[in-house]
């Protein structure tokens, strides 16, 4: 089997570090974007660091583009999802929440989104088996009972932008997945049930690469076990 490339977004901490360091295999070349330098990075040589503020959509699909010009890329994983200073708490109030936050929001979570994939097309079309991996959220879930506005609307617009783009990609025959996990085991604010642990995300991302082009992986949405949000 031979080396194979991956484009993954938000890598320098949480799920994304877990992802790049688990998911690739030990001769895979991986291009990482994430704005603050990884503190792993020195520890693989096949990662290539992008640095990238995806809050200004346009500068950063520029940069990432630049670092990766014509390169081919076999599996796309967009794991990026910033929230509100006060989400998950209660603290949050949807009225006090400013403007300029929310644009924040819509630019790193939706907007970078769909220029970073459609950016990089013609480097998928070159893979045999080219897959679209976005991760999601519960809080983009029909009836969650999640407050924060801003976030959740980014959730789903991140489904909306898979369901759609499937039909753009199936003469391309390039898998688009969207992944919606609920808290994770390192980031989990529930008291008494905890959260996913992250090699159940790993586990599914790897599910999803290892499956043909004659399939097609739409969802997966995984809550906690005792996770009361939906």
């Amino acid at each position: 089997m031979g080396s194979k490339t991956y484009l993954i977004y938000g890598i320098s901490k949480g799920l994304g570090r877990a992802l790049t360091e688990l998911v690739p295999s030990a001769n895979d070349q991986i291009y990482g974007v994430s704005r603050t330098k990884p503190p792993y990075l020195d520890d693989h040589k096949n990662l290539s660091w992008v640095q990238a503020d995806l809050s200004k959509p346009m500068e950063a699909i520029h940069e990432i583009k630049a670092n990766i010009g014509g390169q081919k890329i076999d599996y796309l994983i967009y794991n990026v999802g910033i929230w509100e200073q006060t989400a998950f708490s209660d603290d949050y109030n949807f009225q006090d929440i400013k403007p300029e936050e929310t644009l924040t929001l819509v630019n790193t979570n939706v907007t970078s989104c769909i220029l970073a994939i459609q950016s990089f097309l013609e480097n998928l079309k070159q893979s045999e088996n080219a897959k679209i991996i976005i991760i999601g959220s519960t809080w983009g879930l029909d009836n969650h009972n999640g407050k924060e506005v801003a976030f959740s609307a980014t959730k789903f617009a991140v489904r909306g932008i898979v369901h759609a783009l499937r039909e753009n990609l199936r003469v391309h025959k390039i898998g688009v997945s969207v992944l919606n996990p609920g808290f994770l085991e390192d980031t989990s604010n529930l008291d008494q049930t905890g959260g996913i642990p992250v090699q159940d995300v790993v586990n599914a991302i790897k599910f999803i690469i290892s499956t043909s082009k004659a399939s097609c992986v739409k969802e997966i949405n995984m809550p906690a076990m005792q996770d009361l949000n939906l």
